[in-house]
């Protein structure tokens, strides 16, 4: 048997890796080896608890104002370590965090072969996102095997000199996770009052947008929000803030939750400016398996974050990018994702727009997702298995 290592820092990695994982235990040849950093621990534990996997080890480098240059030593040397110890024949990593980059140069150094899951993706601008953008092209050239989700994605390499014959088109194993979650999801038939309760979410917020049955009306529309990304701390986050205020104001039947990231630099202009609001709900981070839920049943998101420019086209729901820049410009040219950046002129014009134009929401609503079938992971398994370098 073949050991592959898959290296986890982040929740977004484990959602993605977690199809893999299970794809190659699927596996006659090859023997999967799931290895956590802690790069980010409590929302790491959730996302691993969503999806019943349990590392097999657990490095645990987590700690309390951690610099980037800190942690990026950190995972080098222990993952160096890890990899002595172990002697596995390749690494996979995903995305563009933090682990992704500093356990590609580890491996890199012991000579252990890389694969890069969602490979190629690209804004071009390395402020954003940031420090992603310089992970993830940073790492291109040092893997043997770049799974990228698009033929836009295998462009970006072949432009950058990624050898053709390392680049393979698998799209995107977040829709392989998405679609798991969903039929587990519901299968549980949770019910909205048990996920308010369980998730924080006030009683009158959750009877009138969740679960309206009491009154016998139809629910009323609700925007998910979503937000953490660095490039937008400070004044991105306050006009990000001034214009869902504005938005919920100017639609007096609109209701916005707001699962809100654990930084500090997310929550403080959060609490400060929304928290006070009758329609606008602000919660804990939520599971993967509850955020599904959410996200199957609010009317369109508002989110900063890659992972949901994937997964919503699949659910039916528009995305509202608040960002300048996509490095995922697929769901932008089809049109199931629009970028509004941190203005809430731009946030309010495009939010309103799709609250008031039925057909210009049902006509996104319904544009096929360009980012996987939900096979992604069966591809990278097949890959592996029949590579003769392993």
């Amino acid at each position: 048997m073949k050991k592959i290592i898959l290296a986890v820092g982040t929740r977004p990695e484990v959602i993605k890796m977690a199809p893999v994982y299970r794809a190659l235990k699927q596996s006659a040849t090859l023997q999967p080896v799931l290895l956590s950093t802690g790069q980010h621990r409590e929302m790491l534990a959730q996302a691993l608890a969503a999806f019943d996997l349990t590392p097999d080890a657990d490095l645990a480098l987590m700690q309390p104002g951690q610099t980037l240059p800190e942690l990026t030593g950190r995972v080098i040397n222990a993952v160096t370590e890890f990899i002595q110890a172990n002697r596995p024949d390749a690494i996979l990593v995903q995305g563009d965090t933090t682990t992704v980059l500093a356990a590609s140069i580890a491996a890199t150094y012991a000579r252990v072969p890389v694969g890069h899951v969602e490979a190629g993706l690209r804004t071009y601008d390395m402020d954003h996102p940031f420090p992603e953008e310089m992970n993830r092209r940073l790492v291109s050239p040092l893997a043997r095997w770049s799974f990228v989700p698009t033929a836009t994605s295998r462009q970006n390499l072949l432009q950058e000199h990624i050898a053709p014959e390392t680049i393979h088109i698998t799209g995107n194993s977040v829709i392989d996770a998405l679609l798991w979650m969903r039929e587990k999801v519901q299968g549980k038939q949770t019910s909205p009052q048990a996920l308010a309760e369980r998730l924080g979410i006030p009683a009158a917020f959750a009877n009138k947008y969740l679960d309206p049955s009491t009154s016998g009306e139809q629910p009323a529309r609700w925007i998910l929000v979503t937000g953490h990304r660095r490039e937008s701390f400070g004044d991105g986050f306050e006009s990000i803030c001034q214009a869902l205020r504005q938005l919920v104001e100017e639609h007096s039947d609109v209701g916005i939750l707001y699962p809100v990231h654990l930084n500090p630099n997310v929550r403080e202009p959060v609490n400060r400016l929304l928290s006070n609001h009758p329609r606008i709900a602000l919660i804990e981070p939520v599971g993967y398996e509850d955020f599904i839920w959410l996200m199957d049943r609010c009317h369109f998101l508002l989110s900063d974050s890659g992972g949901v420019q994937e997964e919503a086209p699949s659910l039916g729901k528009p995305v509202l990018v608040m960002r300048t820049t996509t490095e995922r410009p697929e769901g932008v040219e089809a049109g199931t994702c629009r970028l509004v950046g941190t203005d809430p002129a731009a946030i309010l014009r495009e939010a309103s727009l799709l609250l008031n134009d039925r057909n210009e929401y049902q006509h996104r609503s319904a544009l096929k997702n360009p980012y996987g079938d939900g096979q992604t992971a069966v591809r990278i398994r097949e890959i592996l298995e029949k590579d003769p370098n392993i």
